[in-house]
């Protein structure tokens, strides 16, 4: 026969600050796991949703995956334009963008800022970049950037700081900022843009980091990189943007599988402070437990009463970590090298977290109840 579930809930309510103690501890152990795989799911989803399968990049074959690293000569889009009959054209523009790519240190108004990225493009660059849209402001013109809506989160300053009609500091010259510009959550988003005649003079570089494309319906990539292949002289090499953010996912996945190892940490020091907690509470009630068993309660029935306090207590602690985490975690933006993501408290994670909250439940209750239940009833009722 089972205790009464009504039981169970009843001695939650008869240790107030014992309970409550011990939920705050298992929400903070949840908090922790739903922050680390927040970061996880963000990084992911930042470079998965980045990239447009229609655009070919072409940059350095010297550069391997880091494209602020790539240099090109300034005649390279000249050459593809004029080479290929596979790049969307529309109204007479060629949805072909050269663009100068590379991380510098930005200075604020506010005396902050930090390492930042930089990408000097022309007008074309929004024909190309389809996800990319300003919310607020104005295309730049010359002396004049426009921040993307993480940027501020790149360069650990304020949004105020890099408000329209804030100037910022790069490359020895000062610029405006005229507007910013969102770009679905793609990686974009962490990127200051200028004007690249503007910025090619600011770095005293002629150069180009790369070019991107956007491929005509029906038209193939394999175009670009037969001539890439071709041209030997100029050292390039073509790739798709989908094909290339996805070379970043095999490129961070040491830090995914980190983040994962550092989840299972969280969890076992969560489960050894639920021991903690639950011995202690426990050690209290070892004459309540052998009364129970002297009155005809099997120590199965009694070892499931204590399972179930310890799960209510648990499911309880992960539904206050998950609101919390849902309402102040959820889309806090973060720092990476790559640039800047937000924080992603999906289905993936709620489960996830809550999945590790009822664990240390059920793990942190069993251990200490096993040890109570296995002293003799007779001393367990001379217990003090």
């Amino acid at each position: 026969m089972l205790l009464p579930w009504e039981y169970g809930v009843r001695n939650l309510m008869r240790r107030p600050l014992r309970t409550t103690l011990t939920l705050s501890a298992l929400a903070t152990v949840v908090i922790l796991v739903f922050v680390v795989v927040g970061f996880i799911r963000g990084l992911e989803r930042s470079l998965a949703i980045s990239g447009d399968e229609d655009v070919v990049l072409v940059y350095s074959v010297n550069s391997e995956e880091n494209i602020e690293n790539s240099s090109i000569a300034a005649r390279t889009a000249a050459l593809l334009s004029a080479s290929l009959q596979g790049t969307w054209k529309r109204f007479g523009v060629t949805h072909l963008s050269p663009e100068l790519y590379l991380g510098t240190r930005v200075r604020t108004g506010d005396d902050g800022g930090g390492l930042g990225l930089v990408r000097g493009v022309t007008r074309v660059a929004p024909l190309v970049r389809r996800d990319v849209r300003i919310v607020e402001g104005r295309w730049p013109q010359s002396g004049e950037v426009m921040v993307g809506k993480l940027a501020s989160a790149k360069l650990g300053a304020t949004d105020e700081a890099l408000a329209i009609g804030q100037t910022v500091h790069f490359e020895g010259e000062s610029w405006r900022v005229s507007g910013r510009f969102s770009a679905g959550g793609g990686a974009y988003e962490s990127e200051i843009w200028c004007n690249l005649a503007d910025f090619q003079t600011a770095t005293q570089r002629q150069d180009l980091s790369l070019v991107a494309l956007l491929l005509a319906p029906g038209a193939a990539a394999s175009e670009v990189s037969l001539f890439c292949k071709q041209r030997t002289d100029l050292e390039l090499r073509a790739i798709s943007e989908t094909a290339y953010y996805a070379t970043l996912q095999q490129h961070y996945k040491p830090v995914r599988v980190l983040a994962w190892f550092v989840v299972v940490l969280v969890s076992a020091a969560g489960v050894f402070a639920g021991l903690n907690m639950m011995y202690g509470a426990v050690a209290g009630r070892i004459r309540e437990l052998a009364t129970l068993q002297a009155i005809g309660y099997r120590r199965r029935a009694i070892l499931i009463s204590l399972i179930q306090e310890g799960m209510l207590l648990a499911a309880a602690a992960s539904l206050l970590a998950g609101a919390i985490a849902l309402t102040t975690l959820n889309g806090v933006a973060v720092r990476f090298t790559m640039g800047a993501f937000t924080l992603r408290i999906d289905s993936v994670a709620i489960l996830v977290g809550c999945g590790v909250g009822i664990l240390l439940g059920v793990l942190g209750a069993m251990p200490p109840a096993l040890k109570a239940l296995r002293q003799s009833v007779a001393i367990s009722l001379k217990a003090v």
